[in-house]
């Protein structure tokens, strides 16, 4: 299906409980106030009568809607609440700066609303994310050749012990476990939806994930067991392949990756990434549409436990698959991300740009 909502009635009851699951895939137009709103504006809400429903922004528009000034539809969902802007950009021009909640406060912000902000976007706290940030700004030394003393200091972490337990907590193995020469090798690619991990060997990606994912220390542990301990810093032809061709995704230019794919899965689980990758960019499956396509109806549960297991984000588009009732279901890399995937691909539906 190519973005088919629920019917009105259920999308007025989605406006009403400010349901994010459908952020970025149904935005309601006020009649009689002329603008249109987010499901999840913070707005006093408009009588059912007052409401008209579309799936895109531009429908909203040709209808003669202007946008709320509340919620900022047309701003990525993350950075329509002015505190996430405010830190997002302040956490971009200061990436090493040591955030503490004084510091927030001296925002004039409120600690306890933007941690439940960031939180519902992220899946984290601001402070885990700006710790989260230091830590990439002194480990994108350690590809180029820099030693772990290089790192911590880029980082602006006062001793090698606390960087060293900091990273292995983030990456699940410290950076004494990584080797050179060695037979996987990780490396940083930077997008416009935050910065990506991903480790290659010379043939094949074996891994590509947002820097943030809960699941990526056990992924890393998982092909460091695979690799037999010789995983390290850098990058294969693979990994620049893939960088060439997120750069054109993100640019709206192709949604057609050829760079060869290893990611690691039981038989079952590889069958299902092969299905997702035959969902074209700019339509939408759910679990059990999916299950379908595959002969095994009755693995819809199956199916989403593959989905939410897969270790190469975007190339095998899992963000492509959402719940039955049409609504956002649960995305590792974030909602927020699944919402700008599923809005940048809409771009492709009309064109030819590959899977």
């Amino acid at each position: 299906m190519m973005f088919d909502l629920p019917d009105d009635a259920a999308l007025y009851a989605a406006l009403l409980a400010r349901d994010a699951r459908f952020d970025g895939r149904a935005y309601v137009g006020v009649t009689s106030t002329g603008v249109f709103c987010r499901l999840t504006c913070p707005a006093r809400k408009p009588k059912r009568e007052n409401c008209v429903f579309f799936d895109t922004m531009g429908a909203c528009i040709e209808a003669g809607f202007r946008p709320c000034k509340r919620c900022h539809p047309m701003a990525p969902a993350a950075e329509g609440e002015p505190a996430i802007a405010a830190l997002l950009t302040a956490l971009r021009e200061d990436p090493a700066r040591r955030w503490q909640e004084n510091d927030v406060i001296a925002m004039g912000l409120d600690p306890s609303t933007v941690r439940r902000a960031f939180k519902r976007h992220f899946g984290m706290t601001f402070l885990e994310m700006a710790r989260l940030t230091r830590l990439r700004t002194g480990a994108a030394v350690l590809p180029e050749g820099g030693r772990v003393i290089d790192a911590q200091i880029e980082a602006s972490y006062d001793s090698p012990a606390a960087f060293r337990r900091a990273f292995g907590k983030w990456l699940g193995l410290a950076p004494s476990k990584f080797v050179s020469d060695a037979t996987l090798r990780a490396d940083w690619i930077e997008t416009k939806l935050g910065p990506m991990i991903a480790v290659s060997d010379k043939h094949a990606l074996h891994l590509l994930e947002f820097a943030e994912r809960k699941a990526l220390p056990a992924e890393l542990k998982r092909l460091y067991g695979f690799a037999k301990g010789s995983l390290g810093f850098g990058r294969f032809a693979p990994t620049d392949q893939i960088e060439a061709e997120m750069a054109a995704f993100m640019a709206g230019q192709s949604a057609d990756f050829q760079t060869r794919l290893a990611p690691l899965g039981t038989a079952f689980t590889q069958e299902v990434w092969r299905a997702l990758r035959e969902i074209p960019a700019g339509q939408t499956r759910s679990y059990g549409e999916v299950a379908k396509a595959m002969g095994r109806p009755e693995a819809t549960r199956a199916v989403a436990r593959a989905n939410g297991a897969n270790p190469i984000a975007i190339v095998i588009p899992c963000h492509r698959v959402i719940g039955a009732d049409g609504a956002l279901t649960g995305y590792g890399g974030g909602l927020w991300r699944k919402q700008a995937l599923i809005e940048m691909e809409r771009g492709f539906a009309q064109g030819t740009g590959g899977r």
